[in-house]
């Protein structure tokens, strides 16, 4: 016996509007990303901070957007939703752990080198 699969059709319409929107999430997802990391490491001052937050609301805006052209069903979009929460949460646990690491081997640094100096 054969399996249907019923997918929701996409109007030849819609298709520029799903690539640029597509493209935008990719877009402020690596502006969001390099912002904060190059905030986070003294390259930027700390006041570009809300214009990467900024970049994450719009491309959690585009995704959803996106994923409502596209006809995605509810769990997904909350998948996706959830996904984004996390995001949003990643570079700062990243240079937390950065943080943590080098007070946490620091303190083995410093007595290595006492030992080494007498």
């Amino acid at each position: 016996m054969d399996t249907l699969i019923v997918r929701p059709e996409i109007a030849v319409n819609e298709f520029l509007p799903i690539f640029v929107g597509s493209s935008l999430v990719l877009v402020f997802g690596v502006g969001y990303a390099a912002i904060i990391t190059l905030s986070k490491m003294g390259y930027f001052s700390k006041k570009w901070m809300p214009v990467g937050y900024l970049f994450w609301v719009l491309q959690t805006y585009f995704l959803y957007d996106f994923a409502m052209r596209i006809q995605s069903n509810h769990f997904t979009i909350k998948v996706l939703m959830v996904t984004m929460i996390a995001y949003l949460f990643v570079p700062h646990l990243y240079f937390y752990l950065i943080d943590e690491s080098e007070r946490r081997y620091k303190k083995n640094d410093e007595i290595i080198e006492d030992k080494n100096n007498t």
